[in-house]
């Protein structure tokens, strides 16, 4: 998505205790890093933070990393988490936002990690043949999740793009996961508990197009 760019986003990014410039350094050591040790979760692709503010701040037993590479999406998004942990008298202690290119993940997260789930939120679909490399679910790209996802952990998908959803379940099992649960259309046959209903789903549900969901399992 291209967005105009925001002139006080460097500023209100440098002085942000949950936005981490050097997210290299705390590579195997998430862990720490956080004030609680409990479980973490990871979104790839966090775009303006309405779903990583909102599910952060319900669930304050899990912690939280939100990736994105444009600046003025994590400044949004910083602003967001602000404002719903803010409206829910809360104190932001288990997010962190992180600036990376998410082929370059592995520069920041390990298997000492030991991530428990992953969301992936309407990604870019990429359609042309060249360019399905680039899909945050292509086989390459799952099985790099892989080296820091732990045995039985999940990956959350959800995308309004048939072609991307077809062609991501032949990913998900081409890369050793099982597909626990599957759906055509998410509002219709949830299969998520509490689903976040993010701005591009809320998009295209009004344009009548069916979001397409599933929940993968990392087998040992």
């Amino acid at each position: 998505m291209r967005i105009r760019r925001k002139k006080w986003v460097d500023y209100e990014l440098s002085i942000c205790k949950f936005y981490l410039n050097c997210p290299q350094d705390i590579k195997g050591k998430w862990n720490e890093y956080f004030e609680k040790k409990q479980p973490i979760h990871l979104e790839l692709g966090c775009g303006k933070g309405t779903f990583i503010s909102e599910i952060a701040c319900n669930n304050p037993n899990i912690n939280y990393i939100a990736v994105d590479l444009i600046d003025t999406m994590l400044g949004l998004a910083k602003r967001n988490i602000e404002q719903k942990y803010k409206e829910n008298n809360r104190v932001i202690d288990n997010v962190v936002l992180v600036r990376m290119d998410i082929e370059r993940i592995l520069n920041i997260i390990d298997s000492s990690d030991k991530i428990e789930r992953i969301y992936i939120n309407f990604c870019n679909p990429w359609p042309k043949g060249k360019h399905r490399k680039k899909r945050l679910t292509h086989t390459k790209q799952l099985n790099v999740y892989k080296t820091f996802l732990q045995d039985g952990g999940k990956i959350y998908f959800k995308t309004d793009d048939d072609g991307l959803f077809n062609d991501s379940i032949k990913y998900f099992k081409d890369a050793g996961f099982e597909i626990e649960k599957i759906t055509y259309d998410l509002h219709e046959n949830p299969i998520f508990e509490n689903n976040i209903i993010t701005e591009h789903e809320e998009m295209f549900s009004f344009q009548g197009i069916k979001i397409k969901a599933l929940i993968a399992k990392k087998l040992k």
